[in-house]
């Protein structure tokens, strides 16, 4: 989930404030990707990735600790967005749909993103050492969204304190401190339930499920559209779906008539 943007507008100068951080962190981001999409991410160096966005080294390393940072942490914010969003979700809402709709606010710009996203896939394919850091941080912020989900089903439960940030995140726009390692003992989450941790790996992969479905079927089918489909797939319990027929699109969705 990381490139996506969601800004909170607190007021008009931290609004402003807060989108030229978000378009200066993109803007290097995609300058980055673009650059090692052609000559390799071994072969980019900050400067040239500076030079691409417009901005010197330095304010490069305002935004990120190190080189593969700016292809690994494109958006470091995203998971307390989504566990902020989860917090503060109407308490009628199951666990499920308030995870639905904390992701789906962060998802709802993927279809902007969708050639700066093929194109980071294809960076990552090449780059193992890259795709393997991205999954320790990826098993990280899991962790940290399984443990938002056990205390809003129990708060008084022994999953511990919710890990986030406060609002609006870390300062500087480098990545917080509150994900485990990659590597992490699995024991040291043994007071996290099962649903909770089942809930968050689910989860992640549904939305990765979706943006892989939608890169292959877009148009006709829209990504929010599709997105919706597969939690309902998972609300349902994930029954067979009908059997298709001529009135019925490539994904299992019934026609309106």
């Amino acid at each position: 989930m990381h490139t996506m943007q969601c800004v909170t507008n607190k007021g008009a100068g931290a609004g402003l404030r807060e989108r030229k951080k978000q378009a200066t962190r993109a803007a290097l981001s995609e300058a980055a990707v673009r650059l090692a999409a052609e000559h390799g991410a071994e072969n980019v160096t900050v400067e040239a990735i500076s030079n691409a966005a417009g901005v010197s080294p330095r304010t490069f390393f305002n935004y990120f600790d190190s080189h593969d940072d700016v292809f690994v942490m494109m958006d470091p914010d995203v998971g307390e967005r989504v566990r902020r969003a989860i917090r503060d979700a109407p308490a009628e809402l199951s666990p499920l749909d308030a995870v639905r709709e904390a992701m789906a606010a962060e998802l709802a710009e993927v279809e902007l993103r969708h050639e700066v996203w093929s194109l980071r896939a294809k960076v990552f394919q090449k780059s193992p050492h890259l795709l393997a850091r991205g999954l320790g941080l990826h098993m990280a912020e899991e962790r940290d969204l399984a443990r938002t989900i056990a205390r809003r089903i129990d708060p008084d439960g022994p999953a511990g304190p919710d890990v986030h940030g406060g609002p609006g995140g870390s300062g500087s726009g480098t990545r917080s401190d509150s994900a485990a390692p990659a590597g992490a003992d699995p024991c040291e989450d043994a007071d996290i339930d099962l649903y909770p941790r089942l809930l968050a790996a689910v989860a992640g992969t549904a939305a990765r499920v979706a943006i892989e479905h939608w890169y292959a079927h877009s148009p006709p089918l829209t990504f929010p559209e599709i997105f919706r489909d597969v939690f309902t797939h998972l609300s349902a319990g994930l029954p067979q779906p009908p059997a298709q027929t001529d009135d019925r699109p490539s994904d299992g969705r019934t026609t309106e008539s």
